[in-house]
């Protein structure tokens, strides 16, 4: 009984150093998965934002790059760079949006679409790779921890640039 009540102490004591906090671990987790993904993805002679933006015109197209960049988690000046170097290889086509105006829509081309299967299929490998450490418990745990800490991430977002709106970037109240 002794140990668990030390486990429990130990799990209340706040972290002291960066490397401790939650959001740290889980960005240098998420940095090399990335990292593993990039490395791989260079035989493509793709980068890992170029992937992304492939897979997510593969999963819904037509988009615009306001919406893919959103959808990516990008800013727009990031998505336009990935999307010039897909449009002059000839893997994503820019047509003109029915919307009109300067908004164009974004599509895989047939050669973009073929290459999104084969950088598929090795995500897909990579996938099974960092599933298999995990029994299924722990894969059920941390689908749903992955759900929750997303949400209170966006919520904390949401909030922060709220009160940015609210005070200005240094905290000074803003004017009316």
């Amino acid at each position: 009984m002794a140990r668990a009540t030390s486990a429990a102490k130990a799990e209340d004591i706040p972290p002291t150093t960066i490397r401790e906090l939650l959001s740290y671990r889980v960005g240098r987790t998420a940095n090399a998965m990335s990292h593993s993904a990039a490395l791989r993805f260079q035989r493509f002679n793709v980068t890992l934002q170029e992937w992304r933006t492939l897979a997510l015109l593969a999963a819904d197209a037509p988009q615009s790059l306001n919406r893919l960049a959103r959808s990516a988690g990008l800013d727009k000046a990031q998505m336009s760079r990935a999307v010039s170097s897909l449009v002059k290889r000839g893997l994503v086509i820019r047509k003109p949006s029915p919307a009109g105006g300067r908004a164009v829509d974004l599509t895989l081309s047939r050669r973009g679409a073929a290459l999104y299967r084969d950088l598929m299929a090795d995500a897909q490998e990579r996938d099974d790779a960092f599933r298999a450490c995990l029994s299924p418990e722990e894969s059920r745990i941390f689908e749903a921890a992955l759900r929750k800490l997303y949400t209170v991430g966006r919520a904390l977002s949401q909030a922060a640039a709220a009160g940015m709106a609210a005070t200005g970037p240094r905290g000074r109240r803003v004017r009316e």
